[in-house]
């Protein structure tokens, strides 16, 4: 039985959710400056999912509330891509990220539209098989979203670096909340699929830190943390670059400026010179002048 209101809550809270999942990710980004262990990929599969997710959601006629949420869910995934090709270790072209992520939106906006308004039509008539195609693909890469980080968790032991435990949390809240409102509404088994994967793979990040936490630091009071290490050594680093560099044009603007007052120097000391040369010229040529003077009257 398809209880309509109950639906519509849960989808509700699931979105509110999956609406503000990514902001403590990308503030802790933004707060580091640094995306080590957050891969880009991790992010561009996540937003790319969305494409076949809100077609899926918009052609099977999904609660309202539901259909919204891919396109909120690309748009944060945006930001924190943005911010992984931006940030170290990767360190791309500001410009060359931007071009990326207009291509990518405009490519979005247009196989949504297209897609949507095509397999609307087929659904409604009971063609069902190209909808359910879009939902697979949305499940496969929102699935392989998931597993980059899992190789940063091998590097690691098992250890969750670069990725905020609220992201995750309340990524994964909005996964249950949603999979719950597609339980108690139309029961598309492939949208609880969804949601299903999101919160397995979740979850399992979650215990891989948990087991890495009891094995190395739990019962292991002289524990070092050398991956904070590392990331001081390399933000310190940076720091000295980035003063070094200003230090460096500081002191070619004082190079720059001895020079040019070398240079006004030795055209002033030239100038003297010239005057002095040119007034002793003019001496000796009223001394010549006077001595034809003093010759022609002697004569």
């Amino acid at each position: 039985m398809i209880n309509e209101k109950a639906a519509t809550a849960l989808a509700t809270v699931g979105t509110v959710c999956w609406c503000v999942q990514l902001i403590p990710q990308i503030y802790f980004n933004f707060r580091r400056k640094n995306c080590e262990g957050f891969p880009p990929i991790f992010m561009f599969l996540w937003a790319a999912c969305g494409i076949p997710f809100s077609i899926y959601f918009i052609s099977t006629r999904a609660n309202l509330v539901v259909q919204i949420q891919p396109t909120l869910f690309q748009f944060f995934c945006c930001i924190a891509w943005f911010q992984s090709l931006y940030y170290p270790p990767v360190r791309m072209n500001r410009l060359k990220i931007l071009v990326i992520v207009v291509v990518y939106c405009i490519v979005a906006v247009g196989l949504e539209l297209g897609f949507s308004l095509w397999l609307r039509r087929l659904y409604d008539h009971g063609t069902k098989w190209p909808t359910l195609i879009f939902g697979i693909t949305a499940s496969v890469l929102l699935a392989l979203g998931l597993v980059p980080p899992y190789f940063e968790l091998a590097k690691r032991k098992g250890r969750v670096y670069g990725i905020n435990f609220l992201f995750i949390f309340i990524d994964m809240c909005g996964a249950f909340f949603s999979m719950m409102s597609v339980v108690v509404g139309n029961m598309d088994v492939m949208g609880i699929i969804l949601y299903c994967v999101c919160v397995t793979m979740e979850l399992g990040i979650f215990t891989s830190h948990f087991v890495w936490w009891l094995r190395f630091k739990a019962f292991n009071p002289d524990f070092i943390d050398e991956e904070e290490i590392k990331l001081k050594e390399k933000e310190e680093l940076d720091h000295d670059e980035k003063n070094g560099d200003i230090e460096k044009l500081g002191n070619a603007d004082n190079i720059g400026q001895e020079r040019v007052n070398n240079e006004t120097n030795s055209l002033n000391t030239r100038g003297s010179r010239t005057a002095s040369e040119l007034g002793t010229g003019i001496e000796n040529i009223e001394v010549v002048i006077e001595d034809l003077g003093s010759v022609s009257k002697t004569q």
